[in-house]
């Protein structure tokens, strides 16, 4: 029996080049098999048609595959690449399936998406207060450094994956795990909480004078309540008005009814933007993500022209050296990075799988990094400012205190007349108390320090700075710099709703994706499926509004976030740079732009960032049982805040969340490996895992699962296209 290589010998010119040609788009499609990637299927070697020509070809074969497995993974210099590539892309587009996916409107749009998600609540919510307890610049610099070694590899990852293969988390990921939705949906839950808050803050703005600015009366009373008497009207209104807080978690209650019809509204809100997919949320973003940028460059602006801003951004500058050796900085600071820009969630995945394969995601992760990182350089400023400016005015106040009390003394008879506060030095008395006490006798000075309370700027700007609400009660304080308190209340809660609904926006578009790449027939009821996400979504949350809800929060977003979320981020990693091959990802990327990118990706993807992120993940476990779990809890008796330990079910209940959202991870991702690998044994062969678009219809109608090395003619074909010149693995 003749090989196959002497039946092309024998055939005309004509038809033989026609076979030739035919056979080479055959292994081209073949060769794009992998790029579009779905599910995980067992592709093996074919046994060799004919016993005769078996033992003339073994070892041929042999060296053609393991040049042709080369070209899957190699990442290909621009000389083996170039000559490749366009018949690739030719053959690529021929023998594309039509895809009747939508896609976003234009670029703007999937830029303001991505942009929108990342930038949310957090940023100016949490980062500040981060910022100012775990060493001020040096916060800063662990975070743009773990961010272009770490978080702009990953986002890459995602964007690149999503828009690669079309598919939403699940799709992609679906090696990881199929409840990859479920951290997106509990985040989700609380944190639009956190919007609802600033909703709330919104509607009371419409009120003159503002109800955060005095301490209410008692009813049927002239006097004021003496618990905001004891504290400020600020924090009053933050614990008694808004959260109706309890004194502790385990005290609850039913849901607070402003609160709740605050939520509804923000779902409400949601849902209706989202109702119509990319056509109405695209046009949504305009406003969500545009605003709060120009509302912030006005406040920012302004809260750099008030007093004592200036000290509060020296702190910003003046790095602590030790931080940066501090392995609970660099936790924290990792923590911040990835639950601030968004990695893990699968919303990247899923807003990038609506846009076109030839979309140059490289350069959109680093604008939405760079938007990230511009953003929340922008609230350390503004924040600081604020801190700065309220820290020299409490210790002004001290100063007229302390010199309230001088003259007390000296009206008793305690000091002599000599020892006044002259009137004068009331007009700027940051600049002359500290120069008149130092004027005075030594035995005068000596008897008045006892009765003087010590005022310290560094102390006033620290306490101010307690809290991770922080930034809220700079936000409620600031209008009161303003001539239009009012005014410019609606306009900062304007800012804070529009920031956190991009963010809530980006979070269900994680979720709906997903379940419609996994149930196919959710795509033609769209409307249906956000209008019942959102309504379950609305009535979950709504444990997070009742008296103790704000303790529930807490214990989500500081102790609960961070561990699923680097499970996720670890095993996705694996899953693309380990199993389906880092060299080959970055094959893929290449035929999407046309051009190589930088090789450093492939080591940031298989090295640096499976490094980091277990050294975050073990550092988070080791940190939560070593350390006992608290909260920070309002005592109305004393009108304070003050530290309290989660009760033992509380702890209980957060084992239970991290185990209920990573164990279905590693589960799923050994029963694939199992099942892959089983089937290996099973056919005795030599089993390679790739990604593929399930078969639909007649299995026997698509392009098959099992494909062969179909001749060696069409090995030489690929050979001469790559020059010969692929190296060994």
């Amino acid at each position: 029996m003749m090989s196959r290589r002497d039946s092309a010998e024998g055939q005309p010119q004509a038809e033989q080049d026609e076979q030739n040609e035919q056979d080479e788009q055959n292994e081209l499609s073949w060769t794009a098999g992998p790029l579009d990637s779905v599910s995980v299927t067992a592709a093996t070697s074919l046994a060799l048609q004919s016993a005769r020509s078996k033992s003339s070809l073994s070892e041929k074969s042999t060296e053609n595959e393991q040049k042709y497995d080369n070209v899957s993974s190699h990442v290909w210099s621009d000389a083996d690449y170039d000559s490749m590539l366009e018949t690739i892309e030719k053959v690529e587009s021929a023998g594309e399936i039509p895809n009747n996916r939508p896609s976003w409107a234009n670029k703007t749009e999937y830029l303001l998406a991505q942009v929108g998600f990342s930038v949310g609540l957090s940023t100016v919510w949490r980062f500040p207060y981060l910022c100012f307890h775990n060493g001020g610049g040096s916060f800063l610099i662990i975070y743009v450094f773990l961010m272009f070694l770490v978080g702009v590899p990953l986002l890459l990852l995602e964007m690149a994956a999503g828009q690669r293969m079309r598919q939403g988390s699940i799709g992609v990921w679906k090696i990881v795990s199929p409840w990859l939705g479920g951290v997106c949906f509990i985040v989700g839950l609380y944190y639009s909480v956190l919007m609802t808050w600033s909703l709330f803050y919104l509607t009371q703005s419409l009120q003159s004078p503002l109800p955060w600015a005095l301490c209410p009366l008692l009813e049927n009373s002239s006097q004021f309540d003496p618990e905001c008497v004891r504290t400020i009207p600020t924090v009053y209104f933050w614990y008694r008005h808004v959260l109706n807080a309890s004194d502790k978690v385990e005290i609850g209650g039913l849901p607070v009814t402003h609160l709740s019809v605050c939520l509804f509204v923000t779902w409400l809100i949601t849902c209706i933007s989202m109702i119509k997919g990319l056509k109405s949320s695209g046009k949504m973003l305009y406003v969500s993500v545009f605003l709060p940028y120009i509302i912030f460059f006005f406040l920012l602006i302004r809260s750099l022209m008030l007093k004592g801003a200036g000290f509060g951004l020296k702190h910003i500058l003046s790095a602590k050296v030790s931080a940066l050796y501090s392995l609970q900085v660099w936790r924290r600071t990792g923590n911040q990075l990835f639950l601030s820009l968004g990695s893990g969630f699968g919303s990247f995945t899923a807003i990038s799988s609506y846009i076109p394969r030839s979309n140059n995601c490289v350069v959109d992760a680093f604008i939405v990094a760079l938007f990230n990182l511009l953003t929340s350089v922008t609230a350390v400023v503004f924040v600081f400012a604020i801190m700065g400016h309220y820290a020299t005015k409490n210790f002004e106040k001290c100063y007229f205190k302390n010199a309230e009390e001088v003259r007390n003394l000296v009206v008793a008879g305690v000091l002599p007349p000599e020892a006044s506060f002259p009137e004068s030095l009331y007009q700027d008395i940051s600049a002359t108390y500290s120069a008149w006490v130092s004027s005075l006798p030594e035995d005068i000075r000596n008897v008045l320090l006892t009765y003087l309370t010590n005022c310290s700027l560094n102390e006033e700007l620290k306490e101010v700075m307690e809290g991770p609400g922080v930034a809220l009660v700079a936000f409620t304080d600031i209008v009161s710099v303003f001539k239009r308190p009012a005014f410019w209340a609606i306009i900062i809660f304007v800012f804070l709703v529009t920031l956190g609904l991009s963010t809530l926006m980006g979070i269900v578009q994680g979720i709906i994706t997903p379940l419609q790449d996994s149930f196919s027939s959710l795509r033609k009821h769209t409307k249906l499926l956000t209008v019942s996400i959102c309504a379950f979504m609305f009535l979950s949350s709504l444990v997070f509004v009742g008296p103790s809800g704000s303790y529930y929060v807490n214990l989500l977003d500081d102790y609960w976030a961070s561990v699923p979320l680097f499970c996720v981020l670890i095993m996705e990693n694996i899953a693309i740079v380990w199993i389906y091959g880092a060299r080959r990802f970055l094959a893929d990327i290449i035929i999407i732009f046309g051009r190589p990118i930088p090789p450093i990706y492939r080591w940031l993807w298989c090295y640096a960032s499976p490094f980091v992120l277990v050294v975050l993940f073990l550092s988070t476990l080791i940190h939560l049982y070593l350390n006992p779990i608290s909260y920070i809890a309002w005592n109305s008796s004393i009108s304070n805040e003050v530290d309290q330990s989660y009760p033992s079910w509380m702890k209980i209940l957060l084992i239970v969340l991290i185990v209920v959202t990573i164990l279905p991870i590693p589960a799923y991702f050994l029963y694939t490996l199992y099942t892959v690998y089983f089937s290996a044994s099973k056919t005795h062969s030599r089993t390679t895992v790739t990604f593929e678009p399930e078969a639909k219809g007649d299995i026997l109608g698509s392009r098959p699962r099992l494909h062969s090395r179909q001749g060696l003619k069409k090995m030489s074909k690929i050979d001469k296209k790559l020059g010969g010149n692929l190296p060994a693995m």
